[in-house]
């Protein structure tokens, strides 16, 4: 069924090129990546029939067509470009189930389509094109696809002419979330049609951002969410991106960078740095078949890393043995997901398995994740086999029916934090008995010392974001707070990189600042300072009243600020907040604010 608020836009770029931006204002789906909920675009583009140089008619190429979450206004605007009897070719940039349901309507509107994919997609698009998903025992099949047009697999970098000038190079770009990556290069206009990398998932009608910095917090989040745990695939990709001469880069998501995309390329690189730098790391393999499973893998690492400990993702359909082996012997933990396809796992993943028992080492936790449709039989064979092979758990195996939900995700994402915290935890004792003396000169620094004594108020920051069953609400301790500006009144906090609630806690969230009163401080503190299980609900058995944008206050509380976050800025190991007040109340005229005395500033 179409919906109504999804549309498609034609944007004229070049003669014989057009941007064909899907725009939707809301979220598509729970995946972590679109988390921010500001919406998406799906970026596709159309180089349109003509003679090349050579005065030879060539065929209309549409890149990157959008997923099925688009296919109605999509198909719709396209077939006002391309006649139904045109030899359309498509270059497929990664291929999904999602992705597959739309290719399946072009070759249905469009008998001459010709399809352009990697190697690696080629295969997938074979394995996907006469699947379906799980249906319910009560319901029909579903209608037979159309037949698989033929492919032009692009086993290494090739350069094809086009209509009006136009020149297409096409590059296969590998990694472990979309082994059958591949991009498209304009080289007459330097236009990058560079597909996943660069995305940001918010929705915009202008083709390119207004400025480098407009997006830079969307562009990290999704870097953050799915080009993290593969930071050095991504790295060689980047690589090969600044050896072109490129003008402008226009990824699948958001809009284009075309002022200064040598500085989003450095970012890549700083971003991946900084993902790498741990000597802690976290194996993370997996398959799957309608991409649940990966979105679950995908929310794992982003818990993970948040600690700063590095996630090396591996899709076990696509990955060499050798690169397997490495991972399971040089982690420090391990995680493995499957999804249940007729009442049993992947072969690639019973492989992986095998391979988990003959040379893992049982003294590194494991973690069994997954999802299923009517059974969950591949979940059960993880975990028994790893179980019975000596392993221990690192958590209880996660087992999600269908695609996971908002709550689910975050539970997910703090199932990966928490392994993190643990990893980093068994780090600092073992280094602590090895040589003591590494905290201690740290902590007797007389500049630390004076660190210490930078004094802030006692708080409790308290967010809430969406409504209903998909409604998500978080409260963490906050000592480092201080006023910020005048006019408009405004403070900063700095919230540390692993805490729960930062998820909640990006530029345009609402959140509430709950001051708390000397003397009065400690039950508060204790209900928020005490570990909480993922997903747990941080206010249960506590009054709260709600701000007027319905931010959660505690009436025990001092006072209370509500405000709105305008500016995130990384600072090491923390996020640094601006928040603007909207409102706020003193709730004990008497009372003063309590402050929390440090003697180092090595620690909270």
């Amino acid at each position: 069924m179409a919906t109504p608020e999804r549309r498609v836009i034609a944007l004229p770029l070049e003669p014989g090129l057009i941007c064909l931006k899907g725009l939707s204002p809301t979220r598509l789906r729970f995946e972590i990546e679109y988390g921010l909920e500001r919406g998406t675009t799906a970026n596709s583009f159309l180089l349109e029939a003509g003679v090349n140089a050579d005065g030879k008619t060539m065929p209309p190429v549409l890149v990157h067509p959008p997923g099925a979450s688009f296919a109605e206004p999509f198909l719709e605007q396209l077939a006002q470009l391309v006649p139904a009897d045109a030899a359309l070719k498509v270059v497929v940039g990664h291929v999904n189930p999602n992705r597959v349901t739309l290719l399946r309507q072009l070759a249905a509107r469009w008998p001459q389509l010709m399809l352009v994919a990697s190697n690696a997609a080629a295969r997938l698009l074979q394995e996907l094109w006469s699947q379906q998903k799980p249906a319910a025992p009560d319901q029909g099949s579903s209608s037979e696809p159309p037949p698989l047009p033929p492919i032009d697999v692009i086993k290494q970098e090739a350069s094809r002419p086009l209509s009006h000038g136009h020149q297409l190079r096409l590059i296969p770009v590998p990694t472990p979330r979309w082994p059958g990556g591949l991009v498209a290069f304009e080289e007459i206009t330097g236009l990058l049609m560079s597909g996943k990398f660069f995305a940001a998932h918010l929705c915009s009608e202008a083709f390119a951002e207004a400025n480098r910095g407009s997006n830079e917090e969307d562009r990290r989040y999704f870097y953050d969410c799915l080009m993290a745990p593969m930071a050095r695939q991504v790295e060689t990709v980047v690589e090969r991106f600044e050896e072109l001469d490129i003008r402008t880069i226009a990824p699948g998501h958001g809009p284009a960078i075309s002022e200064s995309w040598r500085s989003l390329l450095s970012d890549y690189r700083r971003w991946g740095a900084s993902s790498t730098r741990s000597s802690l790391s976290v194996a993370l393999l997996y398959a799957s078949a309608y991409g649940n499973t990966a979105a679950i893998a995908d929310a794992l690492a982003q818990g993970v890393a948040r600690t700063g400990v590095r996630v090396e993702s591996i899709n076990c359909e696509f990955s060499e043995p050798e690169s397997l082996l490495r991972a399971i012997r040089s982690c420090n933990a391990l995680l493995i997901g499957s999804p249940t396809l007729g009442g049993h796992a992947p072969t690639p993943i019973v492989s992986a398995l095998g391979t988990v028992l003959a040379e893992g080492d049982r003294s590194k936790p494991v973690g069994v994740f997954g999802s299923f449709g009517w059974s969950g039989e591949a979940l059960e064979l993880l975990e028994t086999k790893l179980r019975d092979g000596g392993f221990a758990m690192a958590f209880e195996p996660i087992k999600v029916r269908f695609s996971p939900d908002a709550a689910t995700i975050k539970m997910i994402e703090e199932t990966g934090t928490a392994l993190g915290r643990k990893l980093l935890g068994e780090q600092r004792r073992s280094q602590k008995r090895q040589a003591a003396g590494g905290m201690a000169e740290s902590r007797s620094n007389p500049a630390v010392q004076a660190l210490g004594r930078v004094v802030g108020s006692l708080c409790i920051l308290t967010a809430r974001k969406g409504e209903g069953a998909s409604g998500l609400s978080g409260a963490l301790v906050a000592s480092w707070v201080s006023q910020a500006s005048f006019s408009p009144p405004g403070f900063t906090v700095a919230i540390a990189k692993d805490r729960a609630a930062e998820s909640l806690l990006h530029s345009g969230d609402r959140c509430c600042l709950n001051v708390l009163a000397a003397g009065r401080e400690t039950a508060l503190m204790k209900q928020f300072l005490q570990p909480f299980a993922p997903g747990a609900d941080r206010f249960a058995g506590l009054e709260l009243e709600d701000s007027p944008a319905g931010q959660p206050i505690l009436p025990k509380a001092l006072a209370w600020l509500e405000a709105e976050i305008t500016a995130r800025m990384e600072c090491g190991d923390h996020w640094l907040l601006y928040a603007q007040a909207t409102a706020g109340g003193v709730l004990d005229p008497s009372g003063t604010t309590a402050v929390h005395q440090r003697r180092s500033g090595a620690n909270y």
